[in-house]
């Protein structure tokens, strides 16, 4: 199946680790010519030999910037003035309990976790909008509609990314242009396993990430961690041509994590 992705141009917030990097590999595999971003040049360049070592072809151009500031954002886009697809994986987490959650805390998934979208999408769908064609994708998260009590800032400021998407998708109405929401749910990746291990210090790894499921996500029907690989394969499909009917959608892959029938 051809999914029209060949030498397009996607920027990937956040991809020189975790579900970002799974996500610039798939494009890659794609096709895709993939900007993989991150902080430091070192990340950005060993996520470049990584990508590499799994699609040898591969199109990778490096960017080193901290889309969580504006001068991050401002430095992204004078370098890259256009794109075809965007996908805003930038996010960080944290669980210190609502008690614990002090203003900078707030303050600091806020600037990181919704503006960094916002600022970037506000500059590229203008673009996308004037030549008719476009992808958005936000990677928000199962919290964003079954909110976690140990994270409030996090759960809501997901809750935000789905309002943001579903917003911009209004704007791209008789266009080709869409914007879409995928929400993950526990996914496994570096930042997670430690996460975990540092809430059960006394098990396994394996026996922590189980514990983690049956104890803080009963309602996962998969009872398991979520592969990066699985979140990068719904976010490319649905930048790619033959998903042009969705628009606007909140797209679940959480392992059924959650009770909705919405």
């Amino acid at each position: 199946m051809d999914l029209g992705l060949q030498d397009k141009l996607v920027l990937v917030t956040a991809s020189s680790g975790g579900i970002g990097q799974a996500i610039a590999t798939t494009f890659a595999e794609e096709g895709a010519k993939v900007i993989v971003n991150g902080r430091t040049t070192e990340k950005v360049e060993n996520a470049i030999l990584s990508i590499k070592k799994e699609v040898p072809n591969a199109q990778l151009v490096s960017l080193v910037a901290n889309n969580a500031t504006k001068e991050g954002c401002d430095k992204t886009i004078a370098k890259f003035p256009e794109i075809d697809i965007l996908v805003n994986c930038l996010g960080i987490y944290e669980a210190p309990g609502f008690f614990n959650e002090m203003d900078e805390n707030w303050q600091n998934l806020f600037e990181t976790n919704v503006m960094s979208g916002v600022r970037l999408a506000r500059h590229y769908l203008k673009s996308m909008l004037v030549k008719k064609k476009g992808r958005i994708v936000f990677i928000s998260s199962e919290s964003a509609i079954s909110p976690a009590p140990e994270m409030v800032h996090y759960s809501a400021t997901k809750t935000m990314q789905l309002s943001i998407s579903r917003a911009l998708a209004e704007m791209t109405k008789n266009t080709g242009v869409t914007v879409n929401s995928v929400l993950p749910g526990p996914t496994k990746t570096s930042n997670v396993e430690k996460f975990v291990g540092d809430l059960f210090p006394e098990l396994s790894q394996e026996e922590a990430e189980k514990k983690f499921i049956e104890e803080n996500r009963p309602t996962s029907l998969i009872q398991r961690f979520i592969n990066p690989n699985e979140i990068a394969n719904t976010v490319v499909f649905i930048s790619s041509n033959i998903a042009s009917a969705i628009n606007g959608s909140n797209i679940r892959v959480d392992g059924g994590l959650v009770r909705s029938v919405f």
